[in-house]
């Protein structure tokens, strides 16, 4: 049996990973289980003394999710502008690869499955740290991995096809700084976004965050209901379909170069 073209890439990025994995770490792993640790245990052991909970939960439960979705949201952002520059222009690895049977598009496909699938171990591990930790309630936590992966996918998909279309990376920063650094504070990942102003909660249910950690925190405290997690889902994979449709066009474009 044949292996569709985007596996092969997918496998490509996979065995470069191997070499390079210890980079990514702090995004994915560290970085989510520094901030559960200090927020999720710390700020929450203060909650717990004056008998309060957020969204229901105690504090650990309420956001070790919303970190888990957060992380992968954040690590797939990085993957999905500098490397990419680096395989359009820097070393153009990726116009070494359609001078085989191997088409841009597959290019594309193959490299934000290979992003997604980095989100999803990374997520895999967070979950079985902050299971230690006590934030994981339900045996239904383990949901949460895929929902991870979707939001990653969300993100992926649109800023790997946008920096495609880039000639230098100065954008990249400004991108995780005023874009993907502040969704942090509008999409539930620390508070529910009903304490938000009435006139930003619409601007956060358009946030493909929001979606990820609903559905992460859904999972992780037995909360899930088929009908909203479709409805999650539904969304995360418009903005993936929507990403690939302008993925395709630019890779594209840009590897016939």
């Amino acid at each position: 049996m044949t292996t569709p073209l985007a596996m092969r890439v997918a496998a490509h990025q996979a065995r470069i990973y191997t070499r390079f994995w210890r980079s990514s770490v702090f995004a994915y792993v560290l970085s989510p289980v520094l901030f559960l640790a200090a927020i999720g245990i710390g700020l929450g052991d203060m909650i717990n003394k004056n008998n309060a909970t957020v969204g229901g939960f105690e504090y650990l439960v309420f956001v070790a999710p919303g970190l888990m979705a957060a992380a992968a949201m954040q690590g797939a952002a990085a993957d999905s502008l500098w490397p990419i520059m680096a395989g359009t222009k820097w070393i153009r690895v990726f116009h070494a690869m359609v001078a085989t049977p191997i088409r841009p598009r597959d290019v594309y496909d193959g490299t934000v499955l290979s992003t997604t699938a980095r989100a999803g171990a990374g997520a895999t591990v967070f979950l079985l740290v902050a299971t230690a930790f006590g934030a994981v309630p339900s045996a239904w936590g383990v949901l949460a991995i895929p929902g991870a992966a979707l939001c990653a996918g969300a993100f992926a998909a649109p800023l790997t096809a946008f920096a495609a279309t880039q000639e230098t990376d100065l954008s990249f920063p400004v991108i995780m700084r005023l874009g993907i650094l502040p969704l942090f504070l509008v999409s539930g990942t620390f508070f529910p976004i009903s304490q938000l102003p009435d006139w930003i909660q619409p601007l956060a249910w358009l946030s493909p965050l929001w979606h990820g950690v609903v559905l992460c925190r859904d999972a992780t405290t037995g909360t899930l209901e088929p009908g909203n997690a479709l409805v999650h889902v539904a969304a995360l994979v418009a903005c993936i379909a929507a990403g690939r449709a302008l993925g395709v066009r630019a890779f594209t474009k840009r590897l016939a170069q």
